[in-house]
């Protein structure tokens, strides 16, 4: 989670609302201790009328992905008819608007491909409402199979977000996590259990990783068995992405079995069936097409839900009136986009569904704020005017500016005095500023003081614009002169220092505790017993190896991109455009291949410290993975297993974790000037970062 100052940020907004521009500021995302009022249309209640009015005060940003931002928020106050919030507690808000730019355009890229329509969780509250009383009745479901009520997360209601634009949902936090890295001698015997074949208990290992993988493949086989099967995919773990949706509440410890949840039910991305994203995906769409659903992302089939519903008539008598509610929300979510997979000819012949799609559409615009309440009342009025409106969404660049302009007299303003006001040009050239270094700065993209900078210089800020387009840490590099020099030094010196220097491995290795502790990973008892150890010789073996591996850590980079530079200049009279493709290609595939010239150096020192010291034995396991690419980083980690398996644990976890840039761990292991960050073991949605 990237650490950056709330009041930095504040300080920013206030710079901005000093322009006074005629349009109001963007807004991404929220900071902690940020008030938040909605009218929450509750889940339990089987009206859409039955609203209340719910304030909440942000505590803490969890995360952001594809399917939305998910924040930590308290309930401040309620107003109206009230059996559900408790004013104090804290739940979990996730709203359905991805922080980032270019998640929100891949995300509605591939819902428009599949549908042809606006990402509707965002832009449809019944779609959101058929969302929440879907998973209503799969809590209902599982707390019956499972025994447990809370083996799916309660959700309490859904809201519009007229500031980011968007619908939302409030649901129960969850103080829980994924799981806990566990040490198995018997890995032969696990994979029998995994094909259900007989097995020795007594030699079965890992009981929670079998406890999550049995509740996750019961939860799929319930899902489908109600009818709720792009709802499964959230939980199929051949998908590789679908763990974290599953979390094990703290409660529960140390009882491997209990306190499973099941917490994400929002889809992020749209399955199409020429895009798998993972070897599970491939397996989704050969049975979606089986189901003569083509394209993949929360369609349910109410037939099979009412059966299962009436089967269960006793259980779920009282939620009857919701069932009725999620017909009607269905029909209306389905019907608000062309889909033509599904429709198909119902598009040729029904005039309903073409008015339930413009409809949609107008709806949608408004809680996107592309328009106002008077411009709504006239597009449902005038189809002619509804028709060009549609169309300028289809100019290139200008369309969504054309459509504020039309939709909303304070764009329109804005819009007419940057032609002629020459003071209002400047004060909105510097207020586009203020609002591009919010972002940066709470990406972690500038430091505190170089936002102060940036402020004040036009040639910083265009210097730092085409830099923003850049991974964060490598736009930080090219524009932070202390960043620069500390990154510098973590990767080509303090490498270098630590294979000689016992003492500087030995405070690394605390340091990574630390990080550890602060981030989950390790419980305060297992870094004692780590920390106790520090200064045995065979940790300090393990631990200069695995400095020489981090050292070796650029070689694909630097060889990849001098291979593409070369390219580039050996090849002066191709096209530039071709050239510059082909060489994007050599980057490219030293990325995906499996060996790579920094494994492969990797590989070959563990093979000369086995020639060298004649030992095979405490390098058996390193010898094989180090020459592969991502993995090699866990060979010294997992080569410790036997002799010092929690220490083995935390490594393989810690780099594990390090690897695929967990934002808590983003400076851990090698970076000398260490910051604080809050804990990340209790994050209720960490799959909405997908």
């Amino acid at each position: 989670m990237t650490i950056y100052s709330v009041g930095k940020c504040k300080d920013l907004e206030k710079r901005f609302t000093a322009c006074q521009l005629d349009r109001p500021m963007r807004v991404e995302r929220y900071d902690p201790d940020d008030q938040l009022t909605y009218d929450v249309t509750l889940a339990s209640v089987a009206t859409r009328k039955n609203c209340i009015r719910v304030s909440l005060a942000v505590e803490r940003y969890v995360g952001g992905g594809f399917a939305g931002q998910v924040y930590k928020a308290r309930v401040v106050s309620v107003e109206g008819e009230n059996q559900v919030f408790k004013v104090g507690q804290p739940y979990a808000l996730k709203i359905f608007i991805p922080p980032s730019r270019g998640a929100l355009f891949f995300r509605n890229l591939l819902y428009a491909v599949g549908f042809q329509g606006s990402f509707q969780l965002q832009v449809n509250p019944l779609a959101a409402r058929a969302g929440a009383l879907w998973q209503k009745f799969i809590r209902r479901a599982a707390s019956l199979r499972f025994r447990d009520e809370n083996s799916v997360n309660d959700i309490h209601g859904t809201f519009v977000d007229h500031t980011l634009g968007s619908c939302g949902e409030i649901s129960n936090w969850v103080e829980g996590r994924t799981w806990r890295l566990e040490v198995d001698e018997h890995v032969d015997q696990l994979s029998h259990w995994e094909r259900g074949e007989e097995t020795e208990s007594v030699l079965l290992g890992s009981p929670e990783y079998r406890a999550k993988k049995t509740f996750m493949r019961d939860f799929v086989s319930l899902l489908h068995e109600m009818g709720a099967h792009e709802f499964a995919r959230q939980y199929e773990w051949s998908t590789w992405k679908s763990q974290p949706n599953s979390l094990k509440r703290l409660e529960s410890d140390p009882d491997p079995a209990r306190g499973l949840t099941a917490v994400d039910f929002r889809a992020g991305l749209t399955l199409l069936p020429f895009l798998p994203m993972s070897p599970g995906d491939v397996k989704l769409i050969f049975q979606g097409i089986k189901r003569g659903s083509l394209v993949q992302f929360d369609r349910g089939d109410l037939s099979r839900l009412e059966a299962f519903v009436e089967k269960n008539r006793e259980d779920f008598a009282d939620m009857l009136p919701l069932l009725d509610e999620l017909k009607e929300c269905e029909r209306i979510y389905r019907d608000s986009v062309p889909n033509v997979t599904h429709n198909r000819i119902r598009l040729l012949t029904s005039k309903s569904l073409w008015a339930a799609i413009f409809s949609s559409a107008v709806g949608g615009w408004r809680i996107k704020n592309i328009i106002d309440d008077e411009t709504e009342a006239r597009l449902r009025a005038n189809k002619l005017f509804l028709m060009c409106f549609i169309l300028l969404g289809f100019i290139p660049f200008l369309g969504s500016a054309f459509r504020k302009y039309i939709g909303r007299p304070d764009f329109r303003s804005h819009y007419q005095r940057l032609l002629y006001d020459i003071p209002y040009i400047k004060k909105a050239l510097f207020a586009k500023r203020i609002e591009s270094l919010l972002r940066w700065h709470r990406a972690g993209r500038v430091t505190e003081q170089a936002v102060d900078k940036i402020s004040q210089s036009l040639l910083l800020y265009l210097y730092q614009i085409p830099l923003a387009k850049l991974p964060v840490n490598l736009h930080r590099f090219l524009s932070d002169r202390e960043f620069f020099r500390l990154e510098a030094y973590r990767i080509f010196i303090r490498p270098l220092r630590l294979y000689f220097d016992a003492a500087l491995r030995e405070e690394w290795l605390k340091e990574m505790v630390e990080e550890g502790k602060a981030a989950g990973i390790i419980s305060g008892k297992d870094a004692q017993e780590i920390i106790s150890r520090v200064n045995e010789p065979y940790i300090h073996k393990y631990l200069r190896s695995l400095a020489v591996h981090v050292c070796l850590a650029p070689t694909t980079h630097i060889v990849s991109i001098g291979l593409a530079a070369l390219y580039l200049f050996n090849n002066p009279d191709m096209p530039r455009a071709q050239a510059y493709a082909v060489a994007a290609g050599i980057i490219a595939l030293f990325q995906i291949i499996p060996i790579s010239p920094g494994s492969l150096a990797r590989g070959l020192y563990v093979l000369y410290l086995v020639i060298k010291e004649k030992n095979f034995k405490d390098y058996s396991i390193a010898l094989f993975l180090a020459f592969f690419k991502y993995v090699g980083y866990l060979s010294f980690p997992i080569q410790m297993t036997y002799r010092y398996p929690t220490l083995a644990r935390f490594m393989a976890g810690f780099w594990a974790t390090r690897t695929v840039r967990c934002p808590s761990l983003a400076k851990a292991g090698l970076c000398s000037n260490k910051r604080s960050s809050p804990p990340s073991t209790t994050c209720r949605l960490r799959s909405a970062a997908k």
